[in-house]
């Protein structure tokens, strides 16, 4: 199989592309992540996957080069990732006893190709109710630093999560079936082991 830049610093998705036994080289793209003013939560995370391909294209010759983000929304808010204690303890305030959607937007580029495929996968998520110890106890493990909305549902985040409608990869930052068809899509190919 042909090696692929991963275009980000997500240890999630360093986790799914060894899950698929994928050859990758991590080259975090270093993008500035402030929102378009005017673009939907869908377009703002696209645009985002976008940039961090176009942004490691220069810095490679690779043949493969994909990007991805996610976003956590609810009611047109946008949650990326808290800045600190006090910004992820807002986050889970807002959003417990909610159901919010979580979207992944996937760009994938080939050298031969002239644009780049990007596609998005959205999930709604029900988070428990929670009380002031629950978050505060999420709060001390760390977990919020780094996650869209302040959690992560692959890890001790799922202690506060209800439910999920759509495909629970996706709220853990690479929805897997649609990744798997992208790069089928591509010509990338998947060699018998």
């Amino acid at each position: 199989m042909e090696q692929i830049i991963l275009a980000s610093a997500s240890p999630r998705r360093e986790y799914f592309f060894r899950l698929l036994g994928l050859p990758f080289t991590v080259i975090p793209a270093k993008i500035d992540e402030t929102p378009v003013l005017g673009l939907t939560p869908i377009q703002i995370a696209r645009d985002l996957a976008l940039k961090k391909v176009r942004a490691v294209i220069k810095k490679t010759d690779c043949k493969w080069v994909f990007g991805a983000d996610t976003i956590i929304t609810l009611n047109g808010k946008i949650y990326g990732k808290p800045a600190d204690e006090y910004a992820a303890r807002e986050m889970l305030e807002s959003l417990a006893g909610k159901v919010h959607e979580a979207i992944t937007a996937m760009a994938l580029w080939h050298k031969d190709s002239p644009q780049a495929d990007v596609r998005h996968v959205c999930a709604s998520v029900e988070m428990a109710k929670l009380d002031k110890a629950d978050i505060e106890w999420y709060i001390s493990t760390g977990e919020w630093q780094g996650a869209a909305g302040a959690y992560r549902l692959q890890e001790k985040g799922g202690c506060i999560i209800n439910s999920i409608n759509g495909c629970p990869s996706t709220v853990a930052g690479l929805p897997l079936r649609e990744f798997y068809l992208m790069l089928k899509d591509n010509g990338y190919r998947f060699d018998l082991c």
